[in-house]
């Protein structure tokens, strides 16, 4: 299975954006899949359901930092090149999707809850996340392979 697909399946399993693609990636980066989704668990609903940076983005650029991320503080180079790294892949979802702003991607919704919403047959239907989180999936491998 892709991560892409994983991650949908992971959202569709109830998982927030967030920790439906940094555990998408769990195998890959060496940790359990509960711990995954426990460091990704506040990055839902745009942190916490601030509705700001998507959740989605967010698991996306946890997985960047510990695929391709540095721990030299000194090492500017190292720095700069993954700063690069991460707006080249927010840019190429934003290009996709006109946003990265969870309450933008949602704004058809109208008014959002910061609290999470049960999920039901109806939150699925009315909620295009499931295309945010494969994007950002597929986004981090084509990363890989560039």
């Amino acid at each position: 299975m892709d991560h892409a697909q994983k991650a949908r399946e992971l959202f569709l399993s109830g998982a927030n954006c967030a920790q439906a693609v940094f555990a998408a990636f769990a195998d890959d980066l060496g940790l359990d899949e509960e711990t995954a989704l426990k460091l990704a668990s506040s990055f839902g609903g745009g942190m916490g359901g601030m509705r700001e940076t998507c959740g989605a983005v967010s698991g996306m650029l946890m997985v960047a930092g510990l695929k391709r991320g540095y721990c030299t503080f000194g090492d500017l180079a190292e720095k700069t090149a993954h700063y690069a790294r991460v707006r080249d892949l927010a840019a190429r979802f934003q290009a996709e999707h006109g946003t990265m702003v969870c309450r933008e991607l949602l704004a058809h919704l109208g008014e959002l809850r910061q609290d999470p919403s049960a999920r039901t047959a109806q939150y699925y239907k009315a909620r295009p996340c499931v295309r945010f989180v494969e994007t950002a999936a597929r986004l981090i491998d084509e990363m890989e392979d560039a």
